[in-house]
């Protein structure tokens, strides 16, 4: 499995360790807290999770790059039921 080069990244809720994916390095279909959309197998995408050590396995993400890029813009979306109110 190829996996793309990793580092830390600072941004305004704190430090993360990012991973680049390349698009045939995904096995399944994950989806992005930016924008609550599928990333498909074969989908070059970015991986995070707390750089502060504390976390586990299951407080990694997969995010599309963009989102990723744009999270300091937009915050990642909240995600609701099929029931829940609408509101705008």
């Amino acid at each position: 499995m190829r996996r793309g080069v990793g580092g830390v990244q600072q941004w305004q809720d704190g430090e993360w360790q990012v991973r680049s994916i390349s698009g045939g390095a995904a096995s399944k279909t994950y989806r992005c807290p930016g924008c609550v959309q599928e990333i498909r197998p074969g989908v070059p995408h970015v991986v995070a999770w707390p750089a502060d050590g504390r976390g586990d396995e299951s407080d990694r993400r997969h995010w599309h790059a963009g989102c990723w890029r744009a999270r300091d813009r937009r915050g990642p979306a909240v995600e609701r039921s099929r029931n829940a109110p609408r509101y705008g």
